[in-house]
Parts: structure tokens; sequence; C-alpha cells
């Protein structure tokens, strides 16, 4: 790419609050900082149950990994386009979706990023409880000081909580290596070989239903396209990071998950209430220390997603508030640390709220049905800039149409097994949260995005 063209994508996408200070590393950080979390603990023992055998457990792991490579394609394009912050919110807002990004901003705001601070802090504190048996309120005020501790770090720079990024995600992934190493060191040929239990699922349906509990462990892999606005060079590290991240993670789970079905068997490891710390205890010498070292690993993980959490998440409102479509106090950027300061103060408040009203949060949960309807649309928006003059994305997706169809596709479906738990309250929610969005949107719209509109020069939606 020429310089001239590096200078004009610098020009028209560049923020002129935030700038660009984080570097591929730190891009890939956050991808994987947000995904690998407290869920693989758990996750391996529901896929086990859901899978039958140990081979399905590896294949729903491989396979829902190769699952995201997709998802990551769709976002690399995008985003090597249009190379700002914001997340699915803007990817919404600049196809001149304005309704729908506000909608999905609110939600992220209100249902998901909080009360998510909320429960990897109250998660931390649960785990230090290992060694420190400490009583619930005690725990409370753990999360809380954990919360504070991030918040002021990343308020006070964006290259050094970069780079505590860097460092932290590494110091996650090291002890899940070494642990992952010498587990497959140990795992037995025959458990690895052997057939589904009696009773237990068969077929293609296990492992559809293995892979579909995998899920959620892969969440997160596209976090970095919330500061895509900060990325140097972006239309090059963006696409890197994304696809990069996807590739790392699904080796590494993939690896990981093989390891843990070759020391226990499968009936036992979906049985049991904490299996990595049930497999672990087969290696010789851990029998006694697979709860400490499963309690220690599971504190640095967690602390490094709320880490990653608390850094990436405060960006989408504070984009809402510069396209005027969220107050505008959100917008603002510190004067010295040059931080979306405000915003990340007010996110991590919301989150120590969250902590001491659970039940909020739990009803909040119903919520994220809605977030989880936006993915089908969001992967159809890629049509509509594909009729635009000005998209011109250094990275394509493979067969665009047919992938970001299918993409919508198996979305939907996702969506469909998450609502069939609760469908009543389900829907209730999902109409309270369209309603509400949508008379949100016209409010600021009215009185902040009118106004923004007017005063931007370059604009990024429909010309009008």
């Amino acid at each position: 790419m020429s310089s001239n063209t590096t200078n004009q994508d610098d020009r028209v996408f560049h923020d002129e609050g935030l700038t660009r200070k984080l570097g591929l590393s730190t891009a890939i950080a956050i991808g994987i900082g947000t995904t690998v979390g407290s869920g693989i603990f758990t996750s391996i023992g529901e896929i086990a149950g859901a899978s039958g055998s140990a081979l399905f457990i590896a294949l729903s792991f491989l396979l829902g990994g190769l699952y995201q490579i997709p998802a990551s394609m769709f976002y690399a394009e995008i985003y090597s386009a249009y190379p700002v912050s914001g997340g699915v919110y803007k990817t919404f807002e600049l196809a001149g979706w304005r309704p729908l990004a506000f909608i999905s901003g609110w939600l992220t705001f209100v249902a998901s990023d909080p009360p998510g601070l909320s429960v990897m802090a109250l998660s931390i504190a649960s785990y230090l409880s290992y060694f420190t048996h400490h009583s619930p309120l005690v725990g409370k005020f753990i999360a809380v000081a954990f919360i504070l501790l991030f918040m002021f770090i990343h308020i006070r720079s964006v290259e050094g909580g970069g780079k505590l990024l860097d460092i932290i995600t590494t110091f996650k992934i090291i002890p899940f290596v070494i642990l992952a190493g010498v587990a497959i060191c140990f795992a037995r040929g025959d458990l690895l070989a052997a057939p589904a239990a009696p009773g237990a699922p068969v077929g293609i349906a296990a492992l559809i239903a293995g892979i579909s509990a995998t899920t959620w462990s892969y969440d997160g892999t596209s976090q970095v396209v919330v500061c895509a606005g900060e990325i140097k060079n972006p239309r090059k590290n963006m696409p890197i990071a994304l696809i990069l991240t996807v590739v790392i993670i699904t080796v590494f789970y993939t690896v990981f998950a093989t390891a843990m079905a070759g020391l226990l068997p499968v009936a036992e490891l979906a049985a049991a209430e904490a299996p990595v710390s049930a497999a672990v205890s087969q290696i010789p010498g851990f029998g006694s220390l697979a709860g400490t070292l499963s309690a220690a690993l599971a504190v640095v993980v967690v602390t490094g997603t709320l880490a990653t959490s608390v850094f990436s998440q405060p960006r989408v409102q504070y984009q809402m508030a510069r396209d005027g479509l969220w107050f505008p106090k959100f917008g603002e950027i510190h004067p010295k640390y040059k931080t979306p300061a405000f915003s990340i103060v007010v996110q991590c408040a919301l989150a120590i709220f969250f902590i001491f009203a659970s039940n909020i949060s739990e009803i909040l949960g119903y919520f994220t049905l809605t977030i989880s309807l936006r993915s089908i649309i969001g992967y159809l928006v890629v049509f509509k800039y594909h009729k635009r003059d000005d998209y011109h994305p250094t990275y394509h997706m493979p067969c665009w149409r047919v992938l970001s169809i299918a993409l919508a596709i198996m979305a939907f479906i996702m969506f469909l097994g998450t609502l069939s738990w609760a469908p009543k309250a389900s829907w209730a929610f999902i109409a309270i949260a369209l309603v509400t969005g949508y008379i949100g949107y016209r409010y600021f719209e009215s009185h902040y995005g009118l106004k923004v509109k007017s005063e931007t020069k370059q604009d990024f939606g429909d010309k009008e």
C-alpha cells in the first residue's frame, strides 16, 4: 500500500480522540485474553457429556474453532476497510443502520459488559477462597478491588494497558501450555481410543452437540474489533490478528481437551464438578496438588480476561457518544492520559453495582438473547458494504456471499438453541429490549445525533 493511501486512511478513519498505539501483539492478546477464561474449566465436562467420547471431545473443539474462522474472516474484511473502534455496534452504524446500532450498543452496555465484569471479578474471588477461605462478603470486596485495580491502570495509559495485556496474556497461556504438555505425556491411549459408553450420545448428532457446546468457549475471538481505531497499521494488522487469534486458540483448546480426555474416562469427566481438576489428579504426583493447581491457574486465567475486558469494553460507549448515540461525556478523552476515562469509570462502577446485585444480573441475562439475535442481522450487513463506493478492504473474505449467508444461518440455529430453555421469558425480554431500545435511539438521535451529523465532515454512512 502506498504512503499516500495510508495517510488517507489515517485522515478518514483515525479517531481524533484516541490514537493508534497498539501493535499486532496487543491486538492478538486482546482476542486471546478475552476468549481464554474460566469457561474452559467447566466446558470440557459439558462437552464430554454432549459428545460421548474422547475422539468427539477433541473433534468438537477442533471443528468448533474452525467454525469461528469464517466469522473472523468476515470481520477481517470489514475492519480492513473501516478500521474504527466500536465493534458490532460500529458495524451497524457504518452501514447507516443507526437504530440497530444503538440497540446493539445499548444492550451491550446494560446486559452484557458490566454484568460480565462482575461475574469475572466474583470468579477470581471465588477461586482465591480456595487458599484464603474468606467469607462471601469479603469475596465481594476482593472482586471490587480487582475491578478498581484494572480501572486505574487502563485510565492512566493506553500503551501501558496494552503492555499489561501482552504480559498477562503470556502468563495466563504459559501454565496452560505446560499443563497440557505434561498431561499429554501421561494420557492413556486406551481412553483416547475408547468408544462411547453405553447410553452415551453417538454418531453425528453427538458431534454436533459437542460442537455447539464449545460456542461459549470461543466467545471473544473477535473482541479486537472493539479497539480497531487504536491498532497500528490496521489494514494489515486487523486481518492478521483476527485470523491468527482463532488459529492459536483452536490449536490450544484442541490439545488441552485431548490431554484431559486422555487422563479420565469420558463418563467421569462429564460427571465431575471440576473436570480439569479431576483429570489432572490422575497425573502421577499431581493427585494432592490438583485442586491447588487448578485454582491457581483459574485465578491467573480469569484475571487476564478481566484485565482485557476492562480495557476493551468501554470503547463501545465511547464510540457511540462520538457518533451522537450516547451521552456526550462518554466520548471525552482524558486531557492527560488520552484514554476514554469517563466511559471506563462508569462501566466499572456499574460492574461493582452488579457485584452486590446478583439477582438483577441474572435477570439481565435474558437480554443476551437479543444480542445473539443481532448477529443474524450483522452477518448480512456485508451485502450493503459491497454496494458502497468507499468500501476498499485490503482483505477479501473468500466466497463472501456464501459464507455470510452461512454465518447468518448458523447464528439463527444457535439463537434457537439458546432460546429453547426459556422461550416465553426470552421473547418477553426481546420485546422489551427492542421497544426500549428504539425509544432510547429516538431520544439520542434527536438530542445529539443530528448535531454530530451536521458537524461531521466525513460521513461513513449513507450520503444524504
